[in-house]
């Protein structure tokens, strides 16, 4: 398998993303790794290094992240991005990640990468983690910020797929993100989709209410975008103040700091169940080919976590899955 990935998106490409994928490139030998970006900057970073499993695919433009998206990928035609989706496009590469601008990357997989027939909406679908470390797989979280009942029943059929080509869940519960757990909660849109999910091939469990979603109560929580990005933001905050106030609690005093001695191991795997870079990226489900997005502060753990997802999907044949169970190609 060839996973192509874009060197020159994220806080701290090309380094990062490159030493990533010289650990992923050691780990699988099977899998060949072509690493898109500026030749004159990887290649300095693979100087003594270099494995035959990878190569640099040079791209001239790089995306900033504060570019307009749609603007970028029609007008920079060599950028990174863009050529990694045309990687997947052509059938060069069998999938692509990428670190760099998230509003970019949703462009490139409608326009360059395409969508899968029968998909109206691809959604970006990240890992939340969960307390017992399996996490829930929520979608859509940011790709599209508006949706309609119907779109929100392909998430649920595309995450079930995700979950069980990817994870090895058999019939993963599907919980729909509403403000109380009766049937009939919710707006118009929470209201009608609740009838679809009903009636759709999934293990569907009715609504789900945020405070529960840490817990697990299900394993694919379907929402529009707006509302997902939301609670996915106000859960990022909310974990980094609790331990911005525990740090700042245990440095009060002697007592303090010896008991965050002997707390630290268990604080130490708390922070790694709800670190990102276990989980690695994000695909982006609904478009004709494999996209992860990875988190834009990646390290080459993240990166190397993306690269292990993504095998996983190509060798579970996850888009073909979708083509076939969605679009009855």
């Amino acid at each position: 398998m060839r996973i192509a990935i874009d060197v020159m998106g994220g806080d701290h490409a090309p380094e990062a993303l490159v030493e990533g994928a010289l650990a992923a490139a050691a780990e699988w030998p099977d899998t060949r790794l072509l690493l898109v970006g500026a030749e004159d900057k990887i290649s300095p970073l693979l100087e003594g290094k270099a494995a035959a499993n990878v190569e640099v695919v040079h791209a001239a433009e790089v995306i900033g992240p504060d570019e307009e998206p749609v603007r970028a990928i029609r007008r920079k035609k060599d950028a990174s991005m863009a050529v990694a989706g045309r990687l997947v496009r052509d059938g060069e590469a069998d999938a692509m990640i990428s670190a760099g601008n998230t509003g970019a990357l949703m462009t490139a997989g409608l326009l360059v990468v395409g969508r899968i027939a029968g998909i109206e909406r691809p959604a970006l679908a990240p890992i939340v983690p969960t307390v017992d470390g399996v996490g829930v797989l929520a979608l859509d979280l940011g790709a599209n910020m508006d949706a309609r009942p119907e779109h929100l029943e392909q998430y649920a059929r595309m995450g079930s797929l995700y979950r069980e080509k990817v994870h090895g869940l058999k019939a993963p519960k599907v919980g729909l993100l509403n403000v109380g757990t009766e049937a009939r909660k919710g707006n118009e849109l929470t209201k009608q989709a609740y009838d679809l999910l009903e009636a759709s091939p999934v293990a569907f469990i009715g609504n789900v209410e945020a405070r529960d979603v840490m817990r697990r109560n299900c394993d694919v929580l379907v929402c529009d975008g707006f509302a997902g990005n939301i609670m996915l933001k106000a859960m990022e905050g909310t974990a980094g103040t609790i331990m911005g106030v525990l740090k700042q609690e245990f440095q009060r005093n002697w007592l303090t700091k010896l008991a965050a001695a002997v707390m630290m191991p268990g604080l130490r795997g708390l922070r790694q169940t709800m670190d990102y870079k276990e989980h690695g990226a994000a695909p982006l489900l609904g478009v004709n080919g494999l996209v992860m997005k990875s988190h834009g502060s990646s390290d080459a753990k993240a990166v190397k976590n993306a690269v292990r997802q993504a095998r996983v999907a190509l060798q579970g044949n996850l888009i073909e899955t979708i083509t076939s169970q969605i679009s009855g190609k």
